[in-house]
């Protein structure tokens, strides 16, 4: 079972990432994002129906490690598209306010969930036997009525919440990531003198948010003083290309099971092939 589950969510991290990068339309990205997790989810519910776990150790971590990691996805877009099909019209200002007013909501949930919060950022365990084993919730726990109409045998008291945590982090990324684009406009920035060459990246963009990431956790420019949003915006502006949620990505990039940092591999290999194949006089 757990060899197909790693290869259900390498699939879908896979589909998600071509889909973020390719479709420019917020609203049919998340569409079809949408459709992609939820299809994904049934294959996980079924591969669920049938597994028996031998331990309660082995439910548990399925409920508070693993599907959370497929929810949570699925939480991410949906509320992503209703944040986006609520934005008001109107300049810069209104929507800076739409949006640190979703950062607020973000803040009550944190509020509110305070107690599970701390509990599950810390790593605790002792009450994870209430908490991600099935039918074992406790009244005085003030659950979620949700919990109650949702299916038992794929649910358990908390593994919901879990996925909640994780989605809003996602969701703050791209909050803040907004509010600097907005920002960026406000000041006019994006006026460095463009070169008179025109080079266009032709790679993915899943790539060049790799190379991004590299050079900046190098230091190689100003002396590693760079921010990485002002590398980003450089990028952008050079290439004339939108790495859209490159920090999203990023953390998607994390989630590969294997050779995490594929671009750099390959350019150190072909780099070393180039050198060898000029000292044999090719």
């Amino acid at each position: 079972m757990t060899q197909k589950i790693t290869n259900l969510l390498a699939k879908l991290n896979d589909q998600l990432s071509f889909i973020d990068l390719e479709i420019d339309n917020q609203y049919l990205r998340c569409e079809k994002a949408l459709e992609v997790i939820l299809k994904t989810i049934n294959s996980l519910r079924t591969l669920l129906s049938k597994t028996k776990f031998k331990t309660d150790a082995e439910e548990i971590k399925f409920f508070k490690e693993i599907k959370p990691q497929f929810t949570s996805k699925l939480i991410y877009y949906n509320t992503l598209f209703k944040i986006e099909m609520k934005r008001p019209n109107g300049g810069n200002r209104i929507v800076k306010k739409y949006y640190n007013n979703e950062l607020v909501k973000l803040k009550a949930f944190f509020d509110n969930e305070l107690e599970f919060y701390k509990y599950y950022r810390s790593g605790s365990t002792y009450l994870d036997h209430k908490y991600f084993l099935r039918s074992k919730f406790d009244i005085k726990m003030s659950l979620d009525n949700s919990y109650f109409e949702a299916d038992t045998s794929f649910s358990t008291s908390h593994d919901f919440k879990v996925a909640k945590v994780l989605a809003n982090d996602l969701i703050q990324l791209y909050l803040e990531n907004q509010l600097v684009i907005i920002e960026n406009k406000d000041n006019g920035e994006k006026s460095q003198r463009k070169p008179n060459l025109k080079m266009i990246w032709t790679s993915p963009k899943v790539a060049l948010i790799e190379l991004l990431y590299a050079l900046h956790t190098e230091g190689v420019f100003n002396n590693g003083a760079a921010d990485l949003k002002d590398i980003a915006e450089y990028f952008e502006n050079i290439f004339e290309i939108n790495l859209g949620q490159y920090r999203r990505t990023f953390l998607e990039i994390r989630t590969r099971k294997t050779n995490r940092a594929k671009f750099l591999s390959s350019l150190n290999d072909n780099l070393l092939k180039r050198m060898e194949d000029t000292d044999e006089g090719v």
